[in-house]
């Protein structure tokens, strides 16, 4: 497949290879109208320019801008899937990059009261796509264009998908290893609020007579052990407002923490004002090289904070080279259009780095505490996004954390929900 442009561009390669390389086929570039037009195999022209008897789409700029512009934004339909229009301009392809490298985001001015962009404000939500694989869905709709013109041989097949499960580590315990000061107001405002039932609980842990409600370490080991890729994200941030974890520097608490690693995967957490400040970044990653004894290129921000064109460069400049922070808190769905793991596209550069952005579908706070679903309603849900992950391929990744698969208060049923995630793809 040799396609024709006026302009090579590194946004127009990196949209390209994720529409042909990601699926086993192979395609050529050229602006040289007189090698196109020789050409006598299976040729496209993307491009403004007029070829008599040849194939055209006519493109958007979005592909060929060298900054990152506001365009007007509609809808169209492209062959068989709705698509994005730029300025009345349908084009798949742009529909891809825009979305994929949340360009969006990069524009907007807008945040939640944690700094993050709102779901609201996402063309994905807006035109009711939050719940598809929209890059995937444009790459196979063009793919199938070309199909359609005799220009390539595919068909689209359901693909086996991966369930990764992962673990924020936010607290360890509910009530063990609380020393010293912290201790003594988190029982004075129990005993206040006249919370008999935590009071008791509380005693009763302390004493080793019941388990604390936030240890499901041992389950999450049974899920590696069923062969799972399981990944944990670790918070280690001094404590504050939203950083309540227990210290670093308790023995018992970084003894866990090796165990833990010796069987799974720990990237750190970075805590709620790292975001703004990248000497936090550096001393909490520090601190769990020193506790694992290993380099640590794995992360997902805390709350989910995330500021692409400000997060990612500190995140590559720490020497992380995986991230998992893609996706809503507001709702379950592909921020990115997308489940496959994909590597950023710096705009400000205009070029792909070395991090790779590993989407998630559904976080467990989000199906209950945002979406407010029961665990039947969410189990619904999560079918859905697998089955359209399973269509157009990509990886099940979804975030939990360990005090919310015990059962425990709000989480009680909630376990049954991870539980029937895991069996989705017949592996538990």
């Amino acid at each position: 497949m040799l396609i024709y442009v006026d302009e090579i561009s590194e946004r127009l390669i990196y949209t390209l290879d994720f529409v042909f390389k990601e699926r086993g086929l192979t395609y050529s570039l050229t602006n040289d109208s007189q090698q196109f037009d020789s050409f006598s195999q299976a040729k496209i022209n993307y491009s403004d320019r007029y070829f008599p008897n040849y194939i055209q789409v006519k493109p958007a700029s979005v592909l060929f801008d060298e900054e990152v512009l506001i365009y007007e934004i509609g809808t169209g339909t492209f062959e068989d899937e709705d698509c994005l229009s730029f300025n009345k301009v349908i084009d798949p392809l742009a529909s891809i990059f825009y979305v994929i490298t949340r360009m969006e985001e990069s524009t907007s001015t807008f945040e939640d009261r944690h700094g993050r962009f709102p779901l609201e404000r996402s063309v994905l939500n807006r035109f009711g796509w939050i719940e598809k694989v929209m890059c995937d869905r444009w790459a196979v709709d063009f793919l199938r264009f070309l199909n359609r013109k005799d220009l390539i041989a595919f068909r689209n097949r359901s693909t086996d998908v991966e369930i990764i499960p992962t673990f924020d580590i936010d607290n360890v315990y509910a009530y063990q290893w609380k020393n010293g000061l912290r201790k003594w107001v988190s029982s004075a405002r129990d005993v206040i609020k006249g919370d008999r039932h935590r009071i008791l609980e509380r005693r009763d842990v302390l004493k080793g007579e019941k388990k604390d409600p936030y240890d499901t370490f041992d389950d999450i080991l049974t899920i590696r052990k069923a062969g799972f890729a399981v990944r944990m994200f670790w918070l280690l941030g001094d404590y504050a407002k939203f950083d309540r974890n227990v210290s670093h520097k308790d023995s018992r608490h970084q003894a866990l923490i090796k165990t833990m690693s010796e069987s799974c995967i720990i990237g750190i957490h970075p805590s709620y004002k790292s975001n703004s400040y990248e000497y936090y970044l550096h001393e909490e990653k520090e601190r769990l090289e020193e506790i694992i004894h290993q380099p640590v290129e794995h992360s997902r921000q805390h709350f989910l904070k995330l500021k692409i064109a400000v997060t990612y460069p500190i995140l590559i400049e720490q020497g992380i080279r995986h991230d998992y922070t893609m996706g809503f808190a507001e709702h379950a769905g592909f921020r990115a259009g997308t489940a496959r793991p994909f590597h950023w596209f710096d705009l400000t550069r205009n070029k792909p780095t070395e991090l790779i952005i590993h989407p998630f579908a559904y976080m467990d706070g989000t199906l209950n505490e945002y979406m407010k679903q029961s665990p039947e309603e969410a189990k619904e849900t999560i079918l859905k996004l697998y089955k359209e992950i399973e269509k157009f391929g990509g990886d099940f990744l979804c975030v939990w954390h360990n005090e919310t698969i015990g059962d425990y208060g709000i989480w009680e049923g909630w376990r049954e929900v991870l539980n029937y995630t895991l069996s989705l793809n017949g592996k538990k």
